[in-house]
């Protein structure tokens, strides 16, 4: 007979609920030697998913959890080839597999129909994660951090690495430069105000051994989220985690702990310069934005509005925001939204190819629009077709490529992380029943007056170009 998971001496079940919103037995557990949090979704999807994510918040910028990220998946104690993720994909019958460094975690997410396969891919991503070949091999993290390189004897001495050219990359483009700036100015006091991914001018001060401390200290059974969905027999795959790999560990103290930053007492102005080429022009080049903190991602009523008043606000066809920045001629596109999957969330409004002189007019707009929609009413139609558009996409569950068991485990981490109760985001019914009444209640018009009028967690962030500097000086 098959064992439940409530029958395994090794965990202990915290609570269970079946989720009608996704058909799913849901069951968080405690890993008791080590501390290692579970989250299970238990239904009849056959398209699986596992994750093991550990909360990695950066003490500075030279991108160690993004290079360690890359590391740990270049040989591991089980499976000592060069590149098991390259072999991984052309043998697997996967529907996922990648690893993602976010600002304050990094997460190693794959999927498969095939139970095989799938069974596979679990052991080459717990191997991967918690005995990987970094210890045995710093060229791994020459090679994915960075190196000293001489292309001839005469060629200047220069920096080169996966890493460090990925995010020579990222920090060459004005909106990802923008993106960074804007979390380093909103908490300058947590570890947001760091770049998780490495700014280029910090990549080359990381050290091997500061490297490897990284993974000593997070990279540990007591720090991690393991997340398993879809249709299998549960209590088999914990026996085997447990077995294999969790029991080999004690639990042992991680101070991960995603801190909040006081909020400030007047809002902020900073600005930034990106390079452009001689050839490249200075007009119509600047990205102006003004970016507010509202609240924090443990309030599933304020985690949907926000994306509700983005879509009404900026999204849609004949959103007031965009059309009356567009129609005061600034920038040639809006973009912004609402940032959520940190601690802090916040909501920007973001001019792309403005004059540098247009702040104040910019500003004006945004705040002028938002004070006339909160004072005289956002129109009912728009919100609903927001409300109806976020809803439609939840019961859908229509993701493109990705499986919808994956976004599941990723909107769980919005809350898990911190804490917080993974189904928090999950659990939609109830959440869109009262944002329906809300609607009629003067509810968003409220939100937009206390988050994003009265609020002074704020920073107005203006990027301007600027001939032939390089992107590396970049404050990070």
């Amino acid at each position: 007979m098959r064992m439940t998971v409530k029958e395994l001496d090794a965990y202990q079940v915290i609570s269970e609920k079946y989720v009608k919103e996704l058909n799913s037995e849901g069951i968080i557990l405690e890993h008791k030697k080590t501390g290692a949090r579970i989250f299970l979704l238990s239904n009849e999807d056959e398209n699986k998913v596992f994750t093991i994510g550990f909360r990695t918040p950066p003490s500075d910028s030279t991108g160690v959890p993004h290079i360690l990220e890359h590391s740990v998946l270049c040989g591991s104690e089980k499976f000592p080839v060069k590149d098991p993720f390259v072999e991984l994909v052309k043998g697997s019958l996967n529907t996922f597999l990648n690893a993602m460094t976010y600002p304050d975690k990094t997460v190693y997410p794959v999927a498969s129909c095939n139970d095989k396969d799938f069974q596979n891919l679990m052991n080459v991503y717990m191997d991967a994660v918690l005995h990987p070949g970094i210890y045995n091999e710093e060229k791994i993290f020459m090679q994915e951090g960075w190196h000293y390189e001489l292309e001839s004897e005469e060629s200047p001495l220069v920096y080169n690495g996966v890493v460090y050219n990925e995010m020579k990359g990222a920090f060459s483009s004005p909106e990802s430069v923008l993106d960074r700036y804007t979390r380093n100015v909103l908490f300058p006091d947590t570890c947001y105000s760091n770049e998780s991914g490495g700014a280029p001018d910090a990549i080359p001060s990381l050290t091997y051994e500061q490297f490897l401390d990284f993974h000593r200290r997070y990279y540990h059974p007591s720090n991690s989220f393991i997340y398993l969905y879809g249709d299998m027999d549960m209590a088999e795959k914990l026996d085997w985690l447990d077995r294999e790999y969790l029991s080999r560990y004690d639990r042992q103290p991680v101070d991960s702990a995603i801190h909040m930053q006081k909020p400030f007492e007047k809002p902020v102005e900073r600005e930034i310069y990106y390079s452009i080429t001689e050839t490249e022009p200075e007009e119509q080049a600047t990205y102006l934005s003004v970016n507010t903190v509202v609240g924090d991602d443990l309030d599933p009523i304020h985690y949907m509005a926000f994306q509700i008043l983005e879509y009404t606000l900026i999204d849609a066809p004949g959103a007031p925001l965009k059309e009356e920045l567009v129609k005061a001629g600034i920038g040639q596109d809006i973009l912004g939204g609402y940032e959520n999957g940190i601690l802090q969330p916040c909501f920007s409004v973001i001019a792309k190819n403005a004059e540098r002189e247009q702040k104040g007019e910019f500003l004006a707009v945004v705040k002028g629009t938002l004070r006339r929609l909160a004072d005289q009413g956002i129109d009912r139609k728009s919100l609903l077709a927001g409300l109806n558009y976020y809803e439609f996409r939840y019961r859908e569950a229509d993701y493109g490529s990705a499986p919808k068991g994956l976004m599941y485990g990723l909107w769980s981490m919005d809350s898990w992380l911190y804490d917080g109760d993974p189904l928090m985001h999950l659990e939609y019914e109830k959440t869109f029943e009262f944002l329906k009444k809300a609607v009629e209640e003067g509810y968003f018009e409220n939100l937009i007056k206390t988050c994003l009028l009265d609020n002074p967690f704020e920073a107005v962030i203006t990027v301007s170009p600027k001939r032939n500097l390089t992107a590396s000086k970049m404050k990070s």
